[in-house]
Order: structure tokens, then C-alpha cells, then sequence
């Protein structure tokens, strides 16, 4: 650990350097690149050095058990230091996990109403203002890029953009299905029932990350519906985005503008190729994700909001929270603590068995 530690700050010093060189102000581009890698390994570097100093002032006190009247002093202080690099030791063993190079991406996620009609659909409603308000506060910026709204202020469906470094990362763990328990609005004898809304979660992709070729893609423009009319556009700007290879297809009607409405469902739709590539990828290596938690597939069941109990329970890691109110208010702080220290765990678990 000790030698990965020395390079890692070494390619610090270098990266300090990099960033002080006015040739490389001169390009924003790479500045910016460099900037994130230098903040990224700044706690692990602070991390390591403090280990170093752990250790030698751990030697040094070791030394001292051989005087016969420092020996207590010192076995004290031996015992107290070697509690701290162990604890250092397990913090760097984390820093050090690799990365998803994708994690620090802006994220783009698809909320659908399931099974439970109306219900459902409201719901979706429910989760979006859920994670609009997280993205609040954790200081990204949001966009909704299509949203399909239900007659009674709901959403069969809607797509919206966290943008900020590192919006990927946080928000990769929603995907999967969400079931809601609770008395619906359209309920009228009081009886409790379950809905469900299934959450994809993407990282944005880049057109460098993949070229679309045109010639594979239909665009048909079309007038924007909605319940009742209202705030629907009157003129034909909604753009539907037909991939011919794939069958994919991505809709966007949010902007009066067709041009960017058209640039949106675009995005959208290279952000769910890339995503593609990366499964075929990863299938053909035979390698678990190690950025989800549990498969993340659509089908899979993941978090239970219970109304009547005001209970959140995530099933992939046994977490329970008996504020509802607070998580539906967008504090998913504790939660998305917790589903990324499962991760970590799981592949230092992983990483264990891979050298045993």
C-alpha cells in the first residue's frame, strides 16, 4: 500500500504543478479535467500521509517499550496508535476501491408509472418532487427534458437531467421499482393499496462517448398532448426519436421549441445506447456492477414507501427509516450514505475473494 501511496503522491505534486502552467489555463478543457482529478485525490492523499505519520510515530513508539521507565507510557501509546492505522488503514482500502469513470457524470433519470393506474401515476409525481428537491440539496441543477402528466396531476411519465459533478454517482442507486403502500385520493371505502413506479437512472452520455448515425434514426414531429389541454402546445413541436436497430424509442414535448425538443430526445436516446454497450460490455467480461446495488433492473423491487406505518425500507440493505415525510421531502442524505457504504463493503468483499 505503501508504494501505491508514494505514486499517487507523486501524481499529486504533478497535477499541482499542471494547474500553477499557464499553458494549460489556456485550455479550459483540460484545466477543468485536471481540477476534478486533483480534488478527487485530495482526501485520499491527505488520508496518506497521515497513515505514513501513524506509522513511523508507531515504530518510534515501539522503541520506547524497551526502557523500563517509559515501558507504560509507552505501551499506551502504542496501543492507541495501532488502533489508528488500523482505522486509516480501512479508510484508505475504501479511497483506494476503483472508480466508475461514469460516476462523475450529470445523470439523467426516467421515472414510469406501474402497476396501480391513476395511483401510480401520481406516485411518479411523488418521486419526482422527491428527487428534484434532493438534487436541491446537494447542489446540482435540474431539467426536465419530458414529461407525460396524468388527468389527475400526475405523470405516466417524465425524464429530467441532474446536472453537477458527480450527479451519476449519487443517483445511480434509484433505479429499479418503487412500490407505494397508502389509501389512493381515488379511494373511497379507505382501503390501502399498493402501486408501483419503476426509476431508470443513466449517465448522461457525450457525443464524443458515441456518434449516432442519422441514417439509423426517424423523426417525426407531432403536436404535444396532455390531460385537459392545458399548457399543451398548439403547434406541431413534440419530436419523437425512432432508433431503427434498437426499436428505441424517445418522445420529448417540454419545450415550445422543436429544435430542442429534438436536441433532448437525441440526448436522451445516446444516453440509453451508451448505457447498452456498457451492459454488452460488462455481460461479456462476466462482471457484476459494481456501481449498483443489486442488479438494477427494471423488475427489480427496491424501496417501499408505507404511508399508514410513514415507514421507507430499501430491501436491498435492510434499510428502514420511519421518516417518511422527511425522505418524501427530498432528505436522501442517510439513505444514499448507506446504500454507498453497502457498495463499498460489497466490493471490498469482491476484492478479497479475487485474491484468495
Amino acid at each position: 500500500m505503501l508504494e501505491k501511496l508514494a505514486r499517487l503522491e507523486e501524481e499529486y505534486r504533478e497535477l499541482e504543478a499542471l494547474l500553477s502552467d499557464p499553458e494549460v489555463l489556456k485550455d479550459q478543457k483540460r484545466y477543468q479535467a485536471l481540477s476534478r482529478r486533483y480534488a478527487e485525490m485530495g482526501e485520499l492523499v491527505e488520508a496518506g500521509r497521515a497513515y505514513r505519520k501513524a506509522l513511523s510515530d508507531l515504530e518510534s513508539a515501539r522503541e520506547l517499550l524497551s526502557d523500563p521507565e517509559l515501558k507504560e507510557v509507552a505501551k499506551a501509546e502504542v496501543e492507541a496508535l495501532e488502533e489508528q492505522v488500523r482505522s486509516l488503514e480501512e479508510k484508505l482500502q475504501v479511497l483506494l476501491l476503483p472508480k466508475d469513470p461514469v460516476d462523475e457524470r450529470d445523470a439523467i433519470v426516467e421515472i414510469r408509472a406501474g402497476t396501480g393506474g391513476e395511483e401510480a401515476a401520481l406516485f411518479a409525481g411523488d418521486l419526482l418532487k422527491m428527487y428534484l428537491k434532493f438534487a436541491e440539496k446537494m447542489g446540482f441543477s435540474t431539467e426536465v427534458l419530458d414529461s407525460h402528466p396524468s388527468d389527475l396531476g400526475g405523470f405516466s411519465k417524465v425524464v429530467f437531467e441532474v446536472q453537477g459533478p458527480g450527479a451519476y454517482g449519487v443517483f445511480k442507486y434509484e433505479s429499479g421499482v418503487h412500490r407505494v403502500q397508502r389509501v389512493p385520493a381515488t379511494e373511497t371505502q379507505g382501503r390501502i393499496h399498493t402501486s408501483t413506479a419503476t426509476v431508470a437512472v443513466l449517465p448522461k452520455a457525450e457525443e464524443e462517448d458515441l456518434k449516432l448515425n442519422m441514417d439509423e434514426i426517424r423523426i417525426d414531429v407531432m403536436r404535444a398532448s396532455g390531460p385537459g389541454g392545458q399548457g399543451v402546445n398548439t403547434t406541431d413541436s413534440a419530436v419523437r426519436v425512432v432508433h431503427l436497430p434498437t426499436g428505441i424509442i424517445v418522445t420529448c414535448q417540454d419545450s415550445r421549441s422543436q429544435i430542442k425538443n429534438k436536441e433532448k430526445a437525441l440526448t436522451i436516446l445516446r444516453s440509453r445506447l451508451l448505457e447498452m454497450k456498457r451492459a454488452e460490455e460488462e455481460e461479456k467480461l462476466r462482471q457484476h456492477r459494481l456501481a449498483q446495488i443489486g442488479t438494477g433492473e427494471r423488475s427489480e423491487k427496491i424501496r417501499t414507501y408505507n404511508f399508514p406505518q410513514s415507514r421507507v425500507t430499501d430491501h436491498r440493505i435492510g434499510f428502514t427509516t420511519h421518516d417518511l415525510e422527511g425522505v418524501l421531502e427530498g432528505d436522501l442524505l442517510p439513505l444514499y450514505e448507506a446504500l454507498k457504504k453497502a457498495d463499498q463493503e460489497r466490493q471490498l468483499a469482491a476484492l478479497v475473494n479475487d485474491a484468495a
